[in-house]
C-alpha cells in the first residue's frame, strides 16, 4: 500500500454539500463519578480529584465490556463545514468494533458514496466500500501505528477505546455540573489531556497497540493538547466525549481543527466482529483522492 498522507493534505476546496472533502478526509489516510453523593458535592471537588477521576474512565468501559455508539467528526475547510456520522457497537475487552459511516449528501439530498463499513481492532484499521480504487468487495487494512494522527481522525470516526484512553493523559480538569445525555443522569468535566502522557500511561489491556498509536498521534498533529468535554454516569462510564484535534493544512499550512464526538449507550450488549479474512483485503494501489 503506498498510501501514507497526512490527513492534512485532504483537498481544502470542497465540491457542492462537501461531500468530496468527507471523501478526501478518508482517503488521505490510506469522549469517574462517584455512585453516591451529590451535586454540591461534586461542586467542592477540586481540579485534582477531576484528573485522577478522568484518568480512571477507561477503567470503567473495561468493566462495562462493551457498547452501542454513535459518532460524528466535524472539519470546516474551504468555507464548507463536513460532519461525517457513525453507528455501532464496540468491545472494549476485546478492542474491537465495527461503524458504518455516512458521509454528507450533495445539493440535491442524494448520497455521493456508499456508507463506509469500518472494523477496529488493535493496531489495525479496516474499510470496506471506502472507494479510491478499491474494489466494493475488498477490505482495506490500514496499521495505525503509521498513521500521524494513530487512527483518532483518520478513518471519519475516532475508535471509541482510544478516545477514551486519551483520558489518561489528562492535564487540566473542571467539574462543570450535572446534566443529561439521552435521558441519562451525567457528570459533565472539562479539561485538556496531553496524547503523550495518554501514549505513556496506556492501559494493561494490549497496551503496545494503544501506546503506539497515541505516540503516533502525539507526534504527527500540531499540539497534542486536546481539548476535551466529556459526561460520566454514576458508574463513571463515559455517555458522551468530544475532543478537539489540531492538524496542519499541508497544502496552505493553515491549522485544522477537527472536533469528534462519541456517544456510548447500551453498555453489555453483545458485540460480535469478525475480522476479514487475508484473500478479502485489497493490496493494490489506492488513489490519492476520488475522481
Amino acid at each position: 500500500m503506498t498510501e501514507r498522507q497526512r490527513l492534512g493534505v485532504a483537498p481544502a476546496r470542497a465540491r457542492a454539500g462537501g461531500a468530496a472533502l468527507a471523501a478526501g478526509f478518508l482517503v488521505c489516510a490510506c469522549a469517574t463519578g462517584c455512585s453516591g453523593g451529590n451535586a454540591a458535592a461534586d461542586d467542592a471537588h477540586a481540579p485534582a480529584d477531576a484528573v485522577r477521576t478522568l484518568r480512571r474512565a477507561p477503567d470503567a468501559l473495561l468493566e462495562a465490556g462493551s457498547a452501542q455508539a454513535r459518532t460524528s467528526m466535524e472539519m470546516a475547510a474551504g468555507g464548507t463545514r463536513v460532519t461525517i456520522r457513525g453507528e455501532g457497537a464496540y468491545d472494549f475487552r476485546g478492542q474491537r468494533g465495527r461503524l458504518t459511516l455516512a458521509l454528507p449528501q450533495d445539493p440535491t439530498g442524494a448520497a455521493e458514496h456508499v456508507p463506509i463499513t469500518e472494523l477496529l481492532a488493535p493496531g489495525a484499521l479496516f474499510m470496506k466500500n471506502r472507494g479510491a480504487g478499491v474494489p466494493a468487495d475488498k477490505w482495506v487494512r490500514i496499521d495505525t501505528a503509521t498513521l500521524v494522527d494513530g487512527n483518532l481522525v483518520t478513518g471519519g470516526a475516532t475508535d471509541p477505546y482510544a478516545a477514551a484512553e486519551v483520558l489518561r493523559g489528562t492535564r487540566t480538569a473542571a467539574f462543570v455540573g450535572r446534566t443529561e445525555v439521552a435521558g441519562v443522569a451525567v457528570r459533565h468535566y472539562r479539561g485538556t489531556a496531553d496524547l503523550a502522557l495518554a501514549a505513556e500511561s496506556a492501559s494493561a489491556a494490549d497496551e503496545a497497540a494503544v501506546r503506539a498509536a497515541l505516540e503516533a498521534a502525539a507526534k504527527g498533529f500540531a499540539t497534542a493538547t486536546v481539548p476535551f468535554d466529556v459526561y460520566l454516569d454514576d458508574q463513571g462510564r463515559i455517555r458522551k466525549i468530544r475532543q478537539s484535534f489540531a492538524f496542519v493544512n499541508g497544502q496552505r499550512g493553515r491549522t485544522v481543527a477537527v472536533h469528534s464526538t462519541t456517544l456510548l449507550y447500551a453498555f453489555g450488549a453483545p458485540v460480535t466482529v469478525t475480522l476479514p479474512r487475508a484473500r478479502d483485503i485489497y493490496t493494490g494501489r489506492i488513489a490519492e483522492k476520488q475522481p
